[in-house]
């Protein structure tokens, strides 16, 4: 399966507007926004947990990364509320649950096969530092490879984004808008690599989780 997996171009998904596809576990379906391969993909997706679903165990061999956006996500290691950041590494296994339901923007097989660099964190307690006039950030993760943000633009701000190894963005809160189209919550953008993006936050502001780097090391998921 390839979805939006030219990576030379720019994609925006608004992600309200896809239909939700079952998972092959009962009530866990999936948006998917850019993919390669089967069940054992390079994948970015917004997943949905119904209350009580849950996935079997398993090991992610290429890494995932999750922003829980709406509900609790939950495993054996502890529960993780909405607003959490979660990095698992290559070798990390676990068995995901959500007894009251949850939402989260998962990224699978994006890791260097090295990292082990495993942590969670609450990114409504992360501070945010001012880096020009409307636009404040702050660091969640970053490495040879990849730099994550957080970032926070104030009603009407302008802020360029982009980098020579490509950046995507995911709307956690508020609306943008990028050359005159609106992207608002849950909404996901992606720029190859050396692309910009002027972003123009709405009225109400903007916070924006951003990952930039990372797309200069694409490669394709090798089955378990």
């Amino acid at each position: 399966m390839r979805v939006n997996a030219d990576f030379s171009d720019r994609a925006i998904v608004h992600t309200d507007r896809l239909e939700w596809q079952p998972s092959p576990m009962m009530g866990v379906d999936r948006r998917m926004l850019d993919r390669i391969g089967g069940e054992v993909a390079r994948a970015t997706s917004i997943v949905r947990y119904a209350p009580g679903s849950a996935f079997s165990e398993h090991t992610h061999s290429g890494g995932e990364e999750f922003i829980v956006l709406e509900g609790t996500f939950q495993d054996e290691h502890g529960d993780y509320p909405a607003g959490t950041y979660v990095r698992n590494p290559p070798t990390t296994h676990h068995i995901p649950r959500a007894d009251d339901g949850c939402t989260i923007f998962v990224k699978l097989w994006q890791f260097d096969p090295e990292d082990r660099n495993q942590f969670d964190l609450d990114m409504g307690k992360v501070a945010l530092e001012q880096v020009k006039e409307g636009v404040s950030s702050a660091t969640l993760h970053a490495d040879e490879r990849e730099v994550v943000v957080l970032l926070r633009l104030d009603p009407g701000a302008h802020h360029s984004v982009g980098d020579t190894g490509g950046a995507e963005l995911l709307v956690l809160e508020g609306e943008l808008k990028i050359a005159g189209e609106a992207m608002q919550r849950h909404d996901w953008l992606r720029l190859p690599k050396g692309d910009r993006a002027d972003l123009l936050a709405g009225p109400q502001g903007a916070r924006i989780w951003m990952k930039t780097g990372h797309l200069a090391h694409v490669r394709e998921p090798q089955a378990a």
